[in-house]
């Protein structure tokens, strides 16, 4: 396989994987619609941090623990499911208070911190807490790698396809919620809204927590 062509076939592999609606979508879209413009892409630095983070750490070798060892997997995995119920939980405990925050005052948001560096915590911590992200780079990474090209730099050349692909698809998703951000002024709308993520969050936290 040549450098253009597994450049090219890994792109539309993972352009796929990012496209398809999870985490870090449902993250990005309410961070960004309830006017958090600051944090919403604090989340989207954080989520590309991790994926960078997993490449790397593939190209290293060190994230095949997470395939050769089941207790390994398994700690992070538990691990990612606590965070994942602990961060709808608080999205749904706060739909159930009386008083209703202004929206860019951060007093609802279930993270600390409504600026950049909030923001780039809780999207590295939601990538990195996700053993899926590393078992895909572990069974992916290595066939789109040519024979004879430099395995580490060639590693994290297409992690960084992946992280512009990210990066492409999470400022459509901010644009397109800056278009609900009028709609979301209103404070029923806005526990609507936390209410469909906190749900699917803890959706996702339960179904990473009873997967192999």
């Amino acid at each position: 396989m040549e450098l253009g062509t597994a450049l090219w076939s890994f792109a539309l592999v993972v352009g796929l994987l990012t496209v398809t609606p999870g985490i870090d979508t449902a993250l990005v879209l309410r961070t960004a619609a309830l006017g958090r413009r600051r944090r919403a892409w604090g989340v989207v630095l954080g989520i590309q941090t991790g994926t960078l983070l997993w490449g790397t750490l593939t190209s290293l070798g060190l994230t095949a623990l997470l395939t050769a060892s089941q207790l390994a997997y398994d700690i992070l995995r538990w691990a990612g499911a606590a965070y994942l119920l602990w961060l709808g939980g608080r999205m749904l405990w706060h739909t159930l208070r009386r008083t209703d925050p202004g929206p860019d005052d951060g007093s609802s948001d279930p993270a600390a911190g409504d600026g950049l560096l909030g923001g780039w915590r809780q999207g590295t911590l939601t990538n990195l807490l996700n053993p899926k992200v590393g078992v895909f780079y572990v069974a992916v990474l290595p066939q789109f790698i040519p024979a004879g090209a430099p395995h580490f730099a060639m590693g994290v050349l297409l992690a960084c396809v992946h992280v512009l692909l990210g990066l492409v698809w999470s400022t459509a998703l901010i644009g397109f919620a800056h278009a609900l951000h009028g709609w979301l002024r209103r404070p029923s709308a806005r526990r609507l809204m936390d209410r469909v993520t906190g749900t699917a969050v803890i959706g996702l936290g339960v179904r990473l927590a009873v997967s192999d």
